[in-house]
């Protein structure tokens, strides 16, 4: 894309807005920029009425909702080329892009497959939906550049241009509904980084009966955690590739059921790419896994505590679930209901010690709990949970913070809201003010 001297509005002033307008104006754009928050309205190149002026293109963030917004709606309607920051970030990349999406665990693979290659000596960044945008690592790329991307559904929404030379799908469940408007919608974007114009490599996930029907390619490469015939799998407690063993499951450095089918979903890309086997090992061996994602944080009074913030959907919490057991186990749902219903997670029998409700979506949980005979404990905040918690923690219980929700009516992000609790849980609370 040619954008030297082209009038362009950047919609979207975060992180990845301020990456892409760093992008064209070094490549010659004039660019203007907007953001419904009014406290950018001081930079020079703020349009304040935007669908007063032309542009050859408009740019819009991932954290823009586009359903239902007006002014999207005007330069669709008027037929100007409306593109997401994706786009221009792939558009201007020189090398290689791995993009990896799914419902959950998109960030772990995405870490874990940029730490292998890295080990492998590749000229590697992991970018994209895990806060480096790929609009910012094209500025330094070259044709040996290889981006491990995850790759989100807020990026893939607008996007036209965007194609990777690997895609992989992890798995497909409800989550960002009320950005989305249904679940059919949320797929059919999902669904977008797939290409059908060019040769693909294709990764996918057989252990999810919707994912694994999305190619049936011959080229096309599965995990699962059961024996295939062929693909990446678990047998004899250890990890395979076709008939070559990677790694030994005792050797995986990262706790649970849902980050095996991570680490699988890793050590297939890798696979893809032809890299050695002892390359891929020393890779997984050496990760240090991302915060608030099943993590172990330790004991209070006895109970092991569990920090799963990031479980922001309704699947994410039963993997959590899964892989804890539901023995003794203490469970803290709440914060802000992205349109999820949650009689999966009580229609199942487990056996829970107790459920915690808290936040904005506390009552609802509650009432869904109680039609399955769950009693349950609710708060009007994550905070006020977490103490009672702590007050009544035990030797034997497990606590876990898997909140089926987003974070926003208490706190600015999953990741703020997991070190509150970490916080709170080992008694040092009063230190911050994370939640401003």
């Amino acid at each position: 894309m040619r954008v030297k001297g082209k009038h362009i509005l950047v919609y979207g002033m975060g992180v990845s807005g301020q990456a892409v307008c760093k992008l064209l104006h070094s490549h010659g754009a004039v660019v203007s920029i907007y953001d419904d928050e009014k406290r950018y309205v001081h930079y020079f190149n703020f349009e304040k009425e935007p669908t007063s002026k032309k542009y050859d293109l408009v740019v819009v963030s991932p954290g823009v909702k586009v359903l239902g917004n007006a002014i999207i709606s005007f330069f669709v309607a008027k037929g100007t080329l409306v593109v997401s920051e994706l786009d221009i970030g792939y558009l201007f990349f020189k090398g290689q892009i791995i993009g990896i999406t799914g419902t959950n665990g998109k960030t772990t693979v995405t870490t874990l497959t940029g730490n292998i290659f890295k080990k492998a000596g590749k000229e590697t960044f992991v970018c994209g939906n895990i806060g480096l945008p790929l609009s910012s690592v094209a500025l330094h790329s070259t044709k040996n550049s290889i981006a491990v991307c995850e790759v989100s559904n807020f990026q893939l929404e607008l996007s036209k241009y965007f194609k990777a030379e690997l895609a992989c799908l992890l798995n497909l469940a409800p989550d960002h509904l009320d950005r989305h408007g249904g679940y059919e919608e949320y797929k059919r974007i999902k669904l977008k980084i797939f290409s059908k114009k060019r040769k693909q490599k294709i990764v996918l996930n057989f252990d999810d009966e919707f994912v694994r029907t999305v190619s049936q390619d011959k080229k096309t490469l599965f995990f699962s955690k059961k024996i295939l015939k062929k693909g990446v799998f678990v047998k004899n407690n250890a990890i395979f590739c076709n008939k070559t063993k990677i790694i030994s499951l005792n050797d995986i450095p990262l706790f649970g059921e849902k980050n095996l089918e991570n680490v699988l979903a890793s050590v297939a890309i890798a696979s893809k790419y032809k890299l050695k086997p002892s390359i891929i090992k020393e890779g997984i061996v050496s990760y240090i896994a991302p915060h608030h994602r099943l993590e172990y944080l330790g004991q209070t009074n006895g109970a092991d505590v569990f920090d799963d913030s990031k479980a922001t959907n309704v699947s994410a919490t039963i993997s959590a679930i899964n892989s804890l057991g539901d023995n003794n186990l203490v469970l803290m749902l709440g914060g802000l209901n992205k349109g999820s219903q949650f009689d999966e997670i009580f229609n199942k029998g487990f056996n829970f010690e107790e459920v915690i409700c808290f936040g904005q979506a506390g009552e609802e949980i509650a009432k869904c709990a109680e039609k399955y005979n769950y009693p349950c404990k609710v708060f009007e905040t994550m905070k006020t949970a977490t103490q009672f918690v702590k007050d009544h923690a035990s030797k034997g219980q497990k606590i876990l913070l898997s909140p089926s929700c987003a974070s926003f009516d208490e706190f600015a992000s999953y990741s703020v809201r997991g070190e509150i609790f970490k916080e709170i849980i080992f008694g040092v609370y009063e230190k911050i003010e994370m939640s401003q």
